[in-house]
């Protein structure tokens, strides 16, 4: 029986807080975690990504480079044009959702998140 290898994450959040809950969650789940600490340090961890990550997780308020600047510059690469992108925020509000939207971010979960529906939405979008 052959395994499947380990889908990786990139999880993008300037809170220690925040990182220490996705990688509780994510690794519990099975999946293996990259993080960086602010949109500038993702971008960074993604491209040194050896494999790549399967999906990225990002918070929207960040210093440096927020999580629209995050989504923006993963769409302006070809090797992660395609890569599905969450947007894990303490945001709701309908306008910020659709700029992620025209930004290319593939789905949207309020903080704090629940850690069944963080994994389901990472198995949606990664199948």
């Amino acid at each position: 029986m052959t395994e499947t290898p380990t889908l990786r994450v990139l999880t993008i959040d300037d809170s220690r807080t925040m990182q220490s809950m996705l990688r509780n969650a994510l690794e519990g789940a099975g999946y293996e975690v990259i993080q960086g600490n602010d949109g500038v340090e993702g971008i960074d961890v993604l491209e040194a990504a050896t494999p790549p990550p399967a999906v990225i997780i990002t918070d929207i308020n960040m210093p440096r480079l927020d999580g629209f600047g995050v989504i923006e510059a993963v769409r302006k690469m070809d090797r992660f044009r395609h890569l599905p992108v969450i947007v894990l925020t303490t945001e709701s509000d309908q306008e910020k959702k659709a700029r992620a939207r025209a930004a290319g971010a593939t789905g949207w979960i309020i903080k704090p998140f629940n850690s069944d529906s963080l994994v389901s939405a990472i198995r949606r979008v990664t199948q």
